[in-house]
């Protein structure tokens, strides 16, 4: 993209104008101007400011601005737009920071009135409580706004049944291209008589509408609309045909060139009151598409393909490919067909008709039913998520989308893609097709790399063919993404001369000085300008201490992010932490790599890569590595920074306070079980020392530290009769290898003395590695590489000899074990030993679970006694391994165990304690934890894996949280010895 030059005196103008009349913010630096040049699609374009208003009166302000002083204006939402609607040189206002409210939900006349930086997500969950819900539904709703499904039309799975959101809306408020506010709604005669009367831009607009429909508009829009339901293409003209037009069906689909949303009104559906799947497998796509109306004939309430390029795609992605649990075999492709019903007999009724009809019709090899509501939730999620896990493929083939849009008629569905396909295939280009099947409506993604000049030309040769076959079969290129600027240039063709004339006409009375994201509906750049990796597209070589050559180097892992936005959920999972606190663009996982591309591609200022600007939008990334498996595409987030630190502090000189947290295990080895323990704990509790060490160091006075034992892990270990009582005995003991991460060693040894407790209980014989083993987490954290690199490599030596002889390495900390699998091979990739270690290397849990599957604890005897136990997994577990392991073996200990959804706690090692970041970490926290903690009973008990989680939950609600160890041993049937002999709960 071109590099965002220095603010132009146009656009100086245009913020010192601003800047004093609103309350929100204007920014015009070109580190945010970068990160709101791309969208989901495969175009950038710099915006020449960026506003984030906190009132409309900031957007009135702002248009009324930018109509005067001729800027271009952008409204935007989440930034998932798939054609290139999101992005333009203008003025973009980001409403969704602010103006998210949901204002009102009217249960009797199903309607809610929101502001459009509210998400479909968020209204979804409010309308719930009513029985209620929106029934168009993209696949992005939990990062798309209303106002952009108003500026899109959007529609979704269930098209079928709900069709796009022009179905659905009811009136908006808007503020047209000159500054001027107005509702728009149905409008009868009289009404609209009145309207024409007005002076100024909203008059002449209903003038010049009814003068368009007057001089033959209205014959024209009959006979040249495309029949097909699912059209998208130009201006919905249509809606001025109706006996009230209502204006602001008009505004469907017109991606922000015709006004700009304020407010809006839409309908609500009945939530339905059960559904159930049937997943039908067939052995082609083909096979799959032919029977398509035959599975409509049974009345589904959607029918979704995936086909066999998704489907391989799934099964390579970590976290995914094992929740393919509907799968049986290896099919070509499958068919998600749907029944909405009032209760699960009536399901099952629809399930045996798709079954009957299929058989009838011999469709299909296998039909798996899908009724648990949990499994019904993963096959969507699986199928929402299927294009951001296409686009996260390595190297400079991506799948973009350009033709994805289109729809035909169903019945000629499978022929508009036989067709295309054979195309396709003949340019030597892999390609996937899934979705939308039931709406005639497949979203194609050819693999092309827009990198190579030969490679963009196919790519319009491909997009020409699609259009071509388009209008053989009756459909039309744009049907829910938009037309943008990758379909924009097929209009005139789509639409015909005189219904495009009609539409720019639209334009021109609406916007008449083309303010309004120009260049978008009507008069639409080249499909092949404007790309975000085109042929002129070059990055700087970036040597890096650890290993990306899975990903295509350390621009590679970065352009795997495609834009989709994922990272901008604000509930559900974990990631992106920081940016559900903040709401900030440049805290989310796509800011940070959008941010990284740009000054490795040289589009910012030649120092932008370990500049100040940089640290500002690398800083609250907390390394939760949520992004390498909630991110459809993997970008690892955490492992980058932890590169892109090194080389920032290279640059710029390493502060104390990072030297000490990064060497903090070192410090605890030499203060813990010393009596120097007790005079820093009591040191660290003096309000003056702890006042210095915030004016100082930057660490937080308000934190209590976490203090330092009197007697370590290691030390207590030795203290112990190792040849105490256990089921087993001498040699054929298993042995375990117990790996003492320093923040337990040396902190908190209650969790280790409770694992070596149960272990040797259930018939283990318990070692210890050397006092020289360590992770490396806390190096990491700080991007101290080449210090953790040595670190790993002592582990690794210290480690192999087990390895060799697979005794088990088990851990308890999930951020220091699991270090030993993950990074641990980036730092040593052509070390066979590091690998070995990895396979060996296990969370307590992990390894107890696996314990239990062999049957090795069917003897034991648990009395957890259904005690009711909250667990929060740690967000490097919830990442790598999940917290299943956690889940089954506390359960199987005899407690009622409820895996809460609560995202990140926010202490993140060091982040939590530095001065700076306490607010931002409690806020974390406060989003949905400790909420969570605060509901449950007094004798709930909280269990929390990672240690800087139990301080977080200590902090922020003063409950005590417990590592899964000290529950199973506390579940333990026992002596009275043994309960006298257990260590003290991990209260820090």
């Amino acid at each position: 993209m071109p590099a965002p030059s220095p603010p132009s005196t146009q656009t100086e103008t245009l913020a010192d104008t601003l800047r004093p009349r609103i309350s929100g913010t204007i920014h015009t630096d070109e580190m945010t101007r970068a990160l709101y040049a791309t969208d989901a699609s495969m175009y950038t374009m710099v915006p020449v400011a960026v506003l984030v208003p906190e009132t409309k009166t900031d957007v009135q302000t702002a248009l009324s601005v930018a109509h005067e002083q001729g800027v271009p204006v952008l409204p935007r939402g989440g930034g998932s737009s798939l054609a290139g609607q999101g992005v333009n040189e203008a003025l973009v206002i980001d409403f969704t920071n602010h103006l998210n409210r949901i204002l009102e939900i009217d249960p009797e006349a199903q309607t809610a009135r929101v502001e459009p930086g509210v998400t479909l997500d968020e209204l979804n969950r409010a309308a719930a409580e009513h029985g209620l819900m929106v029934g168009p539904d993209p696949a992005s709703a939990n990062r798309a706004t209303l106002g952009g499904m108003l500026a899109n039309n959007s529609t979704g799975t269930h098209s079928i049944a709900y069709g796009n959101f022009i179905r659905h809306v009811r009136e908006a408020e808007v503020l047209l291209a000159d500054g001027t506010k107005t509702t728009v709604g149905p409008t009868d005669p009289a009404t609209w008589q009145d309207k024409m009367r007005n002076d100024g831009l909203e008059g002449a607009i209903y003038r010049g509408l009814k003068a368009l429909l007057a001089d033959g508009g209205r014959k024209t829009i009959r006979e040249d609309t495309p029949d097909h339901w699912r059209r998208n293409n130009g201006y919905r003209l249509e809606a001025l045909l109706d006996d009230e037009p209502n204006l602001a069906k008009l505004l469907c689909g017109s991606e922000g060139t015709l006004a700009v949303t304020t407010e809006l009104t839409c309908d609500l559906v009945a939530k339905p009151a059960t559904t159930g799947l049937g997943v039908v497998h067939f052995e082609s796509r083909d096979d799959a598409l032919r029977a398509v109306t035959t599975v409509l004939d049974t009345d589904p309430s959607a029918v979704e393909l995936f086909d066999g390029v998704a489907i391989e795609r799934t099964q390579q992605t970590p976290g995914y490919a094992e929740r393919l649990t509907f799968l049986e075999g290896t099919p070509g492709s499958v068919l998600i067909t749907e029944y909405f019903a009032d209760s699960d007999a009536e399901i099952d009724a629809a399930l045996d008709t798709l079954e009957h009809t299929m058989a009838d019709a011999n469709r299909g090899y296998a039909t798996v039913r899908v009724t648990d509501p949990d499994a019904i939730k993963n096959v969507w999620s699986i199928r929402k998520e299927g294009l951001g896990l296409l686009m996260g493929v390595d190297g400079d083939y991506k799948p973009w989308a350009f033709i994805e849009d289109a729809s035909v008629p169903v019945e000629h569905l499978a022929d508009y893609i036989d067709e295309l396909s054979t195309f396709v295939d003949a340019t030597d280009t892999r390609a996937a097709y899934y979705a939308h099947a039931s709406a005639g409506c497949l979203h194609v993604r050819p693999f092309v790399n827009t990198k190579d000049e030969t490679e963009v030309e196919k790519m319009t040769d491909i997009a020409k063919e699609s259009l071509d076959l388009v209008k053989k079969y009756g459909g039309v290129v744009s049907s829910e993404h938009g037309d943008g600027v990758a379909r924009g240039w097929a209009n005139p063709e789509i639409l015909g001369e005189d219904l495009y004339g009609l539409c720019q006409e639209t334009k021109a009375l609406f916007d008449p000085d083309g303010i309004l994201n120009p260049g978008k509906v009507v008069d639409a750049p080249p499909m092949d300008e404007n790309l975000r990796m085109g042929p002129e597209y070059e990055t700087d070589p970036f040597r890096t201490e650890l290993d990306f050559s899975e990903d295509g180097g350390f621009t590679g892992a970065i352009e795997k992010c495609n834009g989709n936005g994922a990272c901008r959920k604000l509930r559900a999972g974990t990631m992106c932490p920081s940016f559900m606190a903040t709401r900030e663009e440049p805290d989310s996982t796509r800011g940070r790599a959008n941010a990284l591309r740009s000054a490795l591609a040289g589009d910012l200022s030649e120092d932008a890569m370990t500049g100040d600007d940089m640290h500002e939008v690398m800083d609250l990334c907390i390394q939760c590595k949520a992004c390498k498996t909630e991110c459809p595409s993997n970008v690892d987030m955490a492992k980058i920074k932890t590169e892109w630190l090194h080389h920032y502090w290279d640059d710029n000189g390493m502060p104390l306070r990072t030297r000490l947290f990064a060497r903090q295990p070192d410090a605890a080895r030499w203060i813990s079980g010393t009596p120097l323990a007790s005079l820093v704990n009591w040191a660290s509790e003096q309000s003056a020392l702890r006042k210095a060490g915030e004016a100082i160091l930057g660490v937080s006075a308000d934190r209590p530290l976490p203090p330092f034992a009197r007697e370590t892990f290691r030390q207590w270990f030795r203290s112990q009769d190792r040849n105490a009582p256990v089921a087993g005995d001498g040699l054929r003991q298993p042995r375990v290898v117990l790996f003492p991460d320093a923040f337990n060693a040396y902190h908190t040894p209650a969790p280790l003395q409770a694992a070596t407790r149960v272990l040797r209980a259930t018939g283990h014989r318990v070692e210890l590695p050397p006092a020289a083993v360590g992770s490396g987490r806390t190096l990491l954290s700080k991007g101290l590489v080449p210090q953790a690199k040595r670190r790993a490599r002592r582990t690794v030596d210290a480690l192999h000899a087990y390895a060799e002889e697979g005794v088990p390495v088990v851990g308890l900390e999930p951020s220091s074990i699991l270090t030993l699998r993950d990074e641990f091979l980036d730092l040593l990739p052509d070390d066979s030993r590091a690998e070995a270690v990895a396979e060996v290397a296990y969370t307590f849990e992990e390894y107890m679970a696996e314990r239990a599957e062999a049957g090795a604890l069917d003897d034991v005897e648990w009395r957890g006694r259904g005690q009711d136990v909250l667990l929060h997994g740690h967000c490097h577990q919830k990442a790598l391994i999940g917290t299943t392991a956690t889940e089954e073996v506390l359960s199987l200990a005899g407690y009622d165990v409820h895996a809460v959804d609560a995202g990140c706690c926010g202490m993140a090692g060091a982040f939590g304690y530095e001065a700076e970041h306490v607010d931002v970490s409690k806020q974390m926290a406060e989003l949905r934890l400790a909420p969570a903690v605060r509901q449950t009973d007094a004798d709930t008990r909280i269990a929390a894996p990672g240690f800087s989680c139990r301080s977080q939950v200590k902090d922020v609600t003063a409950r005590t949280a417990q590592h899964p160890a000290e529950l199973l041993w506390d579940a333990l049937a026992r002596s009275s010895t043994e309960r006298a002999a257990a260590p003290s709960r991990s209260a820090r």
